[in-house]
């Protein structure tokens, strides 16, 4: 009968020596927490906006912190109860799954008042603590598990991370065959798959039915409880672009297509219009505006991106009241390229326009494979068929880079247009075609005589996205032609609208200059830079004091709500007049020249004038002290920091604590560092209910316990940081940040993996081998800070698969090392005896986990990405000597005194 029982029933000396089923086991549960923190992270960026979704990385970790300091405190209860204590962890992560994610939709955020709103502030808490609780459950049975399986920790931790990572090709792999408002059966199937196979390897038969059943109902219950209870898959924010599509009252989709790229949909409805930039004149110089020129193309929800349909001949002079045909005013059939095709918009602009040929890049295969479908080449005509036009599959960034050809045109026309029109929603989106290296790319892709044209969303007052954009255009043109800069520019905006910068390669002859002032004459927009533009500095002060006093005055005096006579711009006597005579005649918008009032002058808004201001700045001198000056921070970007995003300068920050509501297109930046301060608090709160709980096994048991604790803190925020900064880096090469997360996750984790099954070799010379093995960590982090920028580059002018291949094996080298030290370290207080400890430094490891994840967006948008891995490098170097208090006997060893 004691045979019969010991098969029946899980012992405690099982876990001492776990089989190949339990490893397998702990595989697929580790798999399924996290494939569920992308799955989850999906629901976010559908439901609400992605930025939210890279939180969820912190509730992961806080999870695991939660269940180590409740394991700790309770430890002998756990040691006794384990078995009762981890199958119920178990079984509750599927049906707490289900319920946090179906009661999550009952609560939905509206993130773009969540700085002015509290109501909205608890419904986003109501949403995490919600999504914590399956976590906290996985944590609590993994904790468990490493608890009783102290002995053999490197193997169980080895399929711990190795689980987790081949889980993370899974989910990816699923987004092709689930839309995103069933993605989470990936995690539950996992999950029952783990839990089936975990009680199975105990004989525990009853635990094996128990756990298909509970199984079976959580996944029909996902599948089934919203249609029965009249609750939405996901709960879609009102102000979601396809929130808006959907409630016309035509409104119908005609495509949708799901894939690691994103959820694609397209809709169609005569309430649609899309006219990004249109001129206000076109209402006055068409006959009639042609109707029902679009249908939107929406990612995750968020857009629409204008897909035109295919305009009657009579119809196609509407391109000519678009911002995008600028470059075509002065170049004549040209040969031209589009940095990102999108919608198509830039693509008919350019081959209405008379190009020659047209070359178009487009990262995103799902795109691509959109306008091949019927349905969509019906609407457009079949324009990828169009024998003018080539293809390239990848970045039109890296293609310009790498490239022999030379263009006369280059177009970067609202590329990314729905996050750069609301770049606060997109806090931490990286923009690797703005920076500055990309535009001299595009600078050196250019003929002689080639213009590189960009369009940008001008709908921020103060502005800020544009002033980025100046900046970054004119230091690529300093360090391009640093003798010509300021004749090579010509640059207009339109207020709350868009702005147009041209770059020309060798310079604006005055002929050109000339057609180009009459162009944007003829179309009402605002003359912002041109070679030889008049400019009298003598307002500008006035002007900047005004905008800092607008954000962080007493709101009595501030003195922009009018326009006022445009001090920094006097009358130009060669100002164009009713005579106007373009030298583009065939364009019939150049007809409609306006009488310039002689030489009246006008009237310009502080924002035009502060555009004025920043362009002679940038291209003579006192730009450092502009933008010094100016409210917010409008630094160029760069491949180490390309975020159209973290305005509000860091030293301005407790100065927007009472005035949080004029910086709603700001509270993607605010919330990453509300989110640091609770990380902080909660894993500050998390290190010390130990102490203040088990203080006097804390205190009187262990040596090198404050040693210990900095080894596994630095370990935690060393490692996260990484794994984070990574993804962004990465998704240069891989063109989309979910591929990258799940690449990354999956290629850190399996190769960490195998360097804790490795480790089990360096145990018995851990003191003098694992110094090594971090300091090596470190000088690889270094070495990839400042050379992974070219190398990813040049991986992403390769097929994709072998993109997704070669960026799995780059990541092999530091993920392999960095498996190590957790293992050994954890090794060694098993073999030491220092129990509590043990459980201890897991949750440290997890709580400094947390705030790693919640500032790597900080670090990055305040210093780079390359910074991100040079703190995680000083984090690896500080673990150094940490690590010789771990290795410190748990008592001091008895003195013998000897007489003589």
């Amino acid at each position: 009968m004691a045979a019969v029982a010991s098969i029946s029933r899980p012992s405690i000396a099982s876990l001492e020596a776990p089989r190949l089923a339990h490893y397998f086991a702990i595989g697929l549960i580790a798999g399924a927490i996290i494939t569920l923190q992308i799955s989850v992270m999906r629901v976010f960026a559908v439901g609400s906006w992605s930025h939210f979704g890279s939180l969820v990385v912190s509730l992961a970790m806080l999870g695991f912190s939660l269940s180590s300091v409740v394991i700790f405190a309770g430890k002998d209860w756990f040691d006794r109860h384990w078995q009762g204590a981890a199958t119920g962890a178990l079984l509750l992560v599927g049906p707490l799954a289900v319920a946090s994610n179906l009661a999550a939709q009952t609560v939905p955020f509206n993130a773009i008042f969540l700085v002015s709103d509290p109501e909205q502030k608890w419904r986003l808490l109501a949403n995490f603590l919600l999504y914590l609780l399956p976590f906290l459950a996985g944590a609590f049975f993994l904790g468990i598990v490493f608890l009783k399986s102290r002995t053999a920790f490197g193997r169980v931790y080895f399929a711990d991370l190795t689980g987790s990572g081949l889980a993370g090709v899974v989910v990816l792999v699923s987004m092709y065959l689930f839309a995103p408002e069933t993605i989470i059966v990936v995690p539950l199937l996992l999950w029952a798959a783990g839990s089936l196979l975990w009680f199975f390897a105990f004989g525990a038969w009853k635990s094996v039915v128990a756990g298909a059943v509970v199984a079976a109902l959580s996944i029909a219950g996902y599948l089934m409880l919203p249609g029965l209870l009249g609750i939405p898959d996901i709960a879609v924010s009102q102000y979601k672009g396809v929130a808006y599509a959907r409630n016309f009252p035509d409104g119908k989709r005609i495509y949708r297509s799901v894939s690691p790229f994103g959820d694609l949909q397209v809709y169609a409805s005569s309430y649609m219009h899309f006219a990004p930039g249109l001129s206000d004149n076109a209402a006055f110089g068409m006959p009639e505006v042609p109707a029902n020129t679009y249908v939107g193309m929406y990612r995750d929800g968020d857009g629409p991106e204008g897909i035109m349909r295919n305009l009657a001949p009579a119809e196609q002079v509407y391109f000519r009241y678009l911002p995008m045909h600028y470059p075509y005013v002065i170049k004549q059939k040209p040969k031209t390229f589009v940095v990102q095709f999108g919608g198509g918009i830039s693509t008919q602009a350019a081959l209405n326009a008379g190009s020659t040929s047209v070359t178009v890049a487009e990262s995103n295969p799902m795109t691509l494979r959109a306008f091949r479908d019927p349905v969509l080449k019906d609407v457009t005509g079949d324009i990828l068929a169009e024998p003018r036009l080539k293809v390239i599959d990848y970045d039109g960034r890296l293609f310009l880079a790498n490239t022999s050809e030379r263009y006369d045109v280059i177009d970067l026309s609202l590329a990314d247009s729905v996050g750069l029109s609301n770049p606060g929603g997109f806090a931490i989106s990286e923009k690797y075609a703005y920076t500055h290296e990309a535009m001299r790319s595009y600078m050196h892709a250019l003929a002689d005589g080639g213009v590189l044209s960009v369009t940008l969303w001008n709908k921020e007052e103060p502005p800020k996205s544009v002033l980025k954009l100046y900046s970054t255009v004119a230091e690529a043109a300093r360090t391009f032609d640093p003798q010509g800069a300021a004749n090579d520019i010509f640059a207009v905006s339109s207020y709350l609208s868009t702005t147009t910068v041209l770059f020309k390669r060798g310079g604006f002859s005055a002929a050109e200059i000339k057609t180009l002032r009459d162009y944007t004459k003829s179309m009402s927009w605002e003359e912002v830079y041109y070679p030889g533009m008049p400019y009298d500095g003598s307002t500008a002060q006035k002007i900047l004091d005004d905008y800092r006093a607008s954000i962080f005055g007493s709101g009595q005096d501030a003195t922009l709500t009018q326009p006022a006579a445009d001090a920094t711009a006097p009358a130009d006597p060669t100002a164009p007049n009713a005579a106007c005579d373009p030298t583009t005649p065939a364009d019939p918008t150049l007809d409609a020249c306006a009488d310039a009032g002689g030489n009246a002058v006008p009237d310009v808004l502080p924002a035009t004038a502060q555009q004025r201001m920043t362009w002679h700045a940038l291209l003579t001198s006192g730009w450092a002290k502009l933008a010094s000056d100016y409210v917010f921070d409008v630094r160029p970007l760069s491949n180490d920091q390309p975020y159209f995003a973290a305005y509000v300068k860091v030293a301005d920050l407790p100065l927007t604590l009472d005035r949080l509501d004029l910086f709603q297109d700001d509270w993607g930046y605010l919330l990453i560092w509300a989110t640091l301060g609770i990380a902080c608090i909660t894993a500050a709160s998390l290190v010390l209910l130990p102490v203040i709980f088990g203080w006097r096994i804390v205190f009187s048991r262990s040596r090198g316990k404050l040693g210990t604790i900095l080894y596994f803190a630095c370990l935690g925020l060393g490692y996260i940081m990484v794994e984070v900064g990574l993804i962004s880096r990465f998704t240069v090469a891989l063109a989309n940040p979910t591929v990258s997360a799940s690449v990354l996750i999956s290629s850190m984790l399996v190769f960490s993996g195998l360097g804790s099954l490795f480790a089990a070799r360096i145990f018995d010379r851990a003191s003098t081998l694992l110094p090594v093995v971090l300091l090596a960590i470190c000088v690889l982090l270094l070495a990839y800070g400042f050379t992974l920028s070219p190398v990813l580059d040049w991986i992403g002018a390769y097929p994709y698969a072998a993109r997704l291949l070669l960026c799995f094996l780059l990541v092999s080298p530091p993920a392999f090392l960095m498996g190590m030290p957790m293992a050994t370290a954890m090794t060694w207080l098993a073999r030491l005896g220092k129990e509590h400890l043990f459980v201890w430094a897991w949750g440290i490891n997890g709580c400094f986990s947390v705030i790693g994840s919640a500032a790597v967006p900080i670090v990055a948008t305040s210093f780079g990405l390359s910074a991100v891995l040079q703190w995680a490098a000083i984090a690896y170097l500080i673990a150094i000597p940490a690590f010789f208090a771990v290795l410190l006997p748990s008592k001091a060893p008895a003195i013998r005194l000897v007489t003589a």
